[in-house]
């Protein structure tokens, strides 16, 4: 797992480490029941404090995208049994996407292709592929 984090970023570093471990799931580069490295493994290798990779596991956790194993650790594990749960927090998540959109003058139409376009970028492994 290659996890690079920009120190310079605005973005904080746990979430940082969270988002890429979203899209690595995504991009199918960290698969259904791979254990991550430990807490204090990946803040060595990142060379950051341990809090701060707890923080971003306890966050994937809680987002349903890791379950926590004493004997395996850190396991990869996406919640789909709760579609309707899942589809709600994505509406207040793209709430604020859209009003920004509408904000900066970003069409319905250009707001649908930069999504095609990721679906794409990601492969969209859950369809196939296909939109």
């Amino acid at each position: 797992m290659i996890i690079k984090i920009d120190f310079n970023s605005s973005e904080a570093i746990y979430m940082q480490l969270r988002n890429q471990i979203v899209i690595g799931i995504a991009q199918d580069k960290i698969k259904a029941g791979e254990s991550l490295p430990s807490v204090r493994q990946l803040a060595d290798e990142l060379g950051v404090n341990m809090h701060t990779v707890n923080k971003a596991y306890a966050l994937l956790k809680n987002d349903g995208y890791l379950t926590l194993d004493r004997r395996k650790g850190a396991v990869v594990c996406v919640s789909v049994d709760t579609k309707p749960q899942n589809l709600a927090t994505m509406n207040v998540g793209m709430r604020m996407m859209v009003a920004e959109a509408i904000c900066k003058d970003i069409s319905l139409a250009e707001m649908h292709q930069i999504i095609s376009d990721m679906y794409k970028e990601f492969g969209d492994i859950q369809n196939g592929g296909k939109l």
